[in-house]
């Protein structure tokens, strides 16, 4: 009888899948990701699968969200707008911190966790993802 896979399998599955990912993305335009970085990783498709432009824009936003990214259209083809508080935008070196946490929802839609935006966005800046996270929320707090 085969064995059937749980949703914890899956859960497990895209955990080591996002932080390969990460990983991946760190050993290709790293150690240090900067905005020029972040710029030639937004149109490599093998880092982010669908189109991906950032506008330092918080109307979109919810109160003290950091960056969001908007669907451009009914397909995820149609790419994503993301959009990054304008607070950040003196603050080039700190937006793949916000940005790697939200390119979760761009590469694989709405099934990854927050768990899984902090694996991802941890291993792309090579740190413990205890030290992205406190990372993110200093940044949160900036704007809140």
């Amino acid at each position: 009888m085969p064995t059937r896979l749980t949703a914890e399998d899956a859960r497990r599955s895209l955990r080591e899948h996002v932080a390969a990912k990460g990983e991946e993305l760190r050993a290709k335009y790293g150690p240090r990701i900067g905005w020029a970085e972040l710029q030639r990783i937004l149109q490599d498709r093998s880092c982010v699968r669908y189109p991906c432009d950032i506008v330092f824009d918080a109307a979109p936003l919810q109160p003290g969200e950091f960056a969001w990214p908007a669907p451009k259209g009914d397909r995820p083809e149609d790419g994503f707008t993301m959009y990054v508080h304008p607070f950040f935008l003196t603050q080039p070196d700190v937006v793949p911190y916000l940005v790697f946490y939200q390119l979760v929802l761009v590469n694989y839609g709405p099934f990854p966790s927050p768990d899984d935006a902090e694996t991802f966005g941890a291993a792309a800046l090579g740190l413990d993802k205890d030290e992205y996270y406190a990372r993110l929320c200093e940044l949160a707090d900036q704007i809140a």
